[in-house]
């Protein structure tokens, strides 16, 4: 049997680890990193007994392991992955895929990648294969195993249907159903209904058999094509399931040579299980159709709760136009009137190629209703309700919408079209409950930020921060635009209520207005741990208050973890809590059964097992045990105040081997807030950034400070914060602040390049990809999306205030500005980015290195062609890793300079230097 424990005991056996007398003397290494593995797919199959997940490690390729919870049994699939238990806990399918270098061979041959499904019986171990897979499920039941294979090979027919393979996993019977292009069992698993495209387009159409019987039904039969296959349970909760899956909903379509897009009719099949009744939506012969447009296939169907209407996309229908190629200019024209800049509409043109507006349609009576159009192109759906919620954003758009984008809010029929306009300038909204009554958002008035929630069926905004003593609006938001909510907690039961997060407490609000309660009784302030609701059911809409509400808790200042259980009228109860960190909470659906992981820096974050009353935890998984064979540290929390008066933690890596009263070089890397990450395992990775276990491994400190940002003062604010944290470091007696080196990347990086023109604290900074000419920045474009950065500077991340711009805020942009500051630098520095770098363009660090270059700075760039924001091939960051670890050696510990960092590379010797 795997280890049973309590929590106490593991925490001791957690010092122990910890302890410099158990330390080992192995220091950790960038040729080590191959030997770690990280969890993926992890799976509790619903009676609680099996859990499958996969071991990926970082060179090579995955495992699957399906695991007892009950015995010792162990299945270990080589190559698996994607696990799925079926709904009786009886089988486990997953897919078997090709080993890395055989899919590598074939994609570089341009040949296909196929690979397998596999379902195997857990009691038996029984295995059952089918090759070439396209996608496969189990029926709701669990009684049914469907795999849709891939053509083979030496098929270039054009049509889409292929071979769907059913199995009876009762019986063992297979049904092998040819030229499918796509299927669908309703959630009760009684029909099974596909599409059939076929060679010639013989025997094209919708298909309905009878899972019992085995007998078929042709629903439609011609020469068109089917898609969009839609079962009106397609959404439904579980207690809807036999009330529902008796309709369907299909596109039939043809393609025409003169026209860019099909020419689709909707096709309704009602009554499935006695006289099947039909009804077809055809745009020609619908009264109010719109002119010049067509029913899209790039929007899914989606049939309302009560089965009455369906939602279908709409779009306009263009001409195909044939154009010498040769005779078109190409040119884009950037105008001042644009709603959204060229380079902007570049990048989401084939978003706005597929972009379709939403329309009604009421198989009862036939009845067509457009919904969207250009003045509203957005909509919130509830399908619960006849009515949805529409977003007009045009009045507000603008390039400064970093984040979210203002709009007016209208109420919509949906079976008239109906629009009733009920809010103005909604900036964020939190949606619909889950009956669709109530619509919740948040408004500015004057000052102050506003929680309302909009009763749908009256048409009327009740204001719900008037009854409350405190507000729900986010006062840490750490930008200069509109705050949002601590978060919505979820529904009450009762329909009458929203629970709502607060800083650290959670309080139930009347939707009437009528008043509040704080339900966590102010625990959660009192103790300074933020309290927030844990559904373990997968299918709650509701929040059952008058149950046991079960708590995440978390530490503000402690960083501890865990769980409480609430009784409504009593203060929350501990149930762990504990100086770890759990994640992943999954409950089985039919046991008492809890499956999550726990970890610490020291501790990897393994799954474990236990119950709803969280007093025991067995271990599951042990996905790294070679950790132990090396030195590793430990943490500690660090709390000091910036200039301000503001109180701040950072969390110290400890080196392994640590000796109290000895000091030791540091390494500094932050971002903001960091300390939070205080029990966050520190997995060995090949990427970009200094990896805290391996320099710990390697006799170096780690800190990660936090900062809070005042508006306006991004460099200053970031330089205030980490000098007072590393000092604080230093006075207690931890570091040598003759050893000190600092690294950030990406924002992170413009504080580490701001830094290092203010101070000589740091011996080196090693900085990637920096925006590090603010004035230039500002009208720069993100390569990824295409915006500007107008945005980003003035409410973003750079939070230089709204209508604070270059031209308005000179000397501001001047003082926040490395570029300008580039004369002042005194140690040497080294600059990472990728040329092709979507976020922070390239010429931002160049233009850094040749200010410092010109300057006889003492500069390093190192430019990896090709490469985006973040290093993405395993040879760059493995190569970066390295020459990262070597100048900091270099210029925080002493070793000698390699011989790239005395005399660079030149360029046609690069591919002979490789980093060792």
């Amino acid at each position: 049997m795997r280890n049973s424990f309590s929590v106490q005991t593991l925490f001791i056996v957690l010092l122990l680890f910890c302890n410099p007398l158990f330390a080992q003397d192995k220091a950790l290494t960038v040729d080590d990193y191959d030997r770690w593995s990280r969890i993926v797919g992890a799976e509790l199959s619903n009676d609680g007994n099996w859990m499958a997940y996969g071991l990926r490690p970082n060179g090579g390729d995955d495992t699957l392991h399906v695991v007892s919870l009950a015995n010792d049994t162990e299945y270990i699939i080589p190559l698996g992955e994607n696990a799925v238990f079926s709904d009786n806990s009886g089988w486990v399918a997953y897919t078997v895929t090709v080993d890395e270098e055989t899919r590598e061979s074939l994609e570089e041959k341009g040949d296909p990648v196929f690979e397998s499904a596999q379902i195997l019986h857990l009691r038996s171990g029984e295995k059952y294969t089918v090759e070439r897979l396209e996608s496969m499920t189990f029926t709701e039941d669990g009684r049914y195993w469907a795999v849709h294979r891939k053509k083979p090979e030496t098929d270039k027919s054009k049509h889409k249907g292929t071979d769907l393979i059913v199995r009876d996993l009762q019986s063992g019977t297979v049904v092998n159903l040819g030229n499918v292009s796509e299927f669908a069992f309703n959630k009760k698993s009684s029909h099974l209904a596909y599409l059939v495209d076929a060679s010639e387009r013989a025997g094209n159409g919708i298909y309905l058999r009878n899972m019992e019987s085995g007998a078929l039904l042709t629903l439609d039969s011609d020469s068109s094509v089917y898609s969009g296959l839609t079962w009106d349970d397609d959404d439904a909760l579980r207690n809807e399931w036999p009330s529902k899956g008796n309709a369907l909903a299909v596109l039939k379509g043809h393609s025409s040579d003169s026209l860019m897009h099909i020419v689709n009719e909707l096709v309704v099949l009602q009554n499935l299980d006695s006289s099947v009744r039909k009804t077809v939506l055809n745009p020609d012969s619908q009264r109010n159709f719109p002119d010049g447009m067509v029913i899209s296939e790039n929007r899914d169907l989606q049939w309302s709760s009560n089965g009455e209407l369906l939602f279908i996309g709409i779009r306009p229908q263009q001409p195909k136009v044939e154009m010498d190629r040769d005779t078109i200019p190409n040119v884009d024209v950037f105008h001042w009137k644009d709603d959204r800049i060229q380079t902007v509409q570049e990048r989401q043109a084939a978003r706005d190629r597929r972009f379709t507006y939403v329309a009604s349609f009421s198989p009862a009576n036939s009845s067509f209703t457009r919904l969207t159009d250009e003045g509203m192109r957005e909509m919130n759906f509830s399908r619960h309700n006849r009515y949805m919620i529409g977003r007009d954003e045009k009045p507000y758009i603008s390039d400064l919408n970093w984040g979210v984008s203002p709009a007016d809010l209208y109420r919509v029929d949906v079976s008239s079209g109906e629009r009733t306009r009920f809010a103005v300038e909604i900036k964020r909204t939190m949606g619909f409950s889950p009956d669709g009554r109530y619509y919740l958002f948040q408004k500015v008035a004057e000052q102050d930020t506003i929680l309302y929630v909009y009763d749908v069926e009256r048409n009327r905004n009740v204001n719900l921060t008037q009854s409350s003593p405190v507000s729900f609006i986010n006062v840490d938001h750490p930008y200069p635009h509109e705050s949002p909510t601590y978060g919505v907690a979820g529904w009450a039961q009762d329909g009458d209520h929203v629970i709502m997060n607060h800083k650290h407490d959670l309080w139930r609000l009347a939707l009437d207005g009528s008043g509040a309660e704080n339900i966590t009784r102010g625990v959660g302030e009192r103790d300074q741990i933020i309290f927030r609701h844990v559904s373990l059911d997968d299918d709650e809409r509701y929040i059952d208050t008058s149950e046991d509400l079960l708590l995440s808790a978390f530490g503000r200042w402690t960083k501890k973890n865990g769980f409480y259980r609430l009784r409504m009228g009593n203060n929350p109860r501990s149930l762990v809590y504990e100086d770890v960190r759990f994640g992943n909470p999954e409950k089985a659906r039919d046991e008492n059964r809890i499956v999550l992981t726990r970890e610490t820096f020291v501790e990897f974050p393994d799954y474990y097992h236990t119950k709803t009353s969280f007093r025991n935890f067995t271990k599951i998984t042990d996905a790294n045990p070679q950790q132990a064979e090396y030195g590793w540290g430990e943490r500690v929390l660090i709390d000091f105040e910036n200039s301000r008066g503001e109180r701040l933690q950072g969390t110290l890596t400890l080196p392994a081997g640590y000796e109290p009263g000895e000091t030791y070089p540091m390494i500094v890397y932050f971002y903001e807030r960091m300390s939070d990450r205080h029990h966050q395992y520190s997995m060995p990775v090949y990427d970009d950034r200094p990896h805290m276990s391996t320099y710990a491994s390697n006799g170096y400190l780690v800190f990660m400070p936090d900062i809070v940002f005042e508006f306006g003062r991004p460099g200053t604010s970031s330089l205030d914060a980490i000098t007072a944290g590393t000092q604080k470091v230093i006075d207690l007696g931890y570091a040598d602040p003759d050893q000190l080196g600092l690294q950030g990347h990406s924002w992170g990086g413009y504080q580490s390049s701001f830094i290092l023109t203010q101070t000589d604290l740091f011996a080196t900074v090693v900085t990637g990809a920096p925006p590090t000419n603010l004035t230039s920045f500002y009208n720069n474009i993100y390569g990824s999306s295409g915006t500007n950065h107008h945005g980003i500077m003035e409410i973003g991340q750079v939070r230089m205030g709204r209508g604070v711009t270059p031209w308005t805020h000179r000397e501001m942009y001047q003082r926040e500005n490395p570029m300008f500051f580039v004369p002042d630098i005194e140690i040497p520095f080294m600059i990472l980015h990728g040329t092709d770098d979507g976020a922070v363009d390239w010429m931002q660090g160049l233009e850094f290195y040749n200010a410092a270059r010109r300057m006889g700075k003492e500069v390093v760039l190192l430019s990896y062609p090709g490469e985006g924001h973040h290093l993405g091939r395993e040879a760059n960051q493995i190569d970066f890793q390295i020459r990262m670890k070597e100048w900091f050696d270099h210029y925080v510990k002493g070793a000698p300079a390699a011989d790239w960092i005395v005399n660079g590379i030149p360029y046609i010797e690069k591919q002979y230097n490789r980093a060792e």
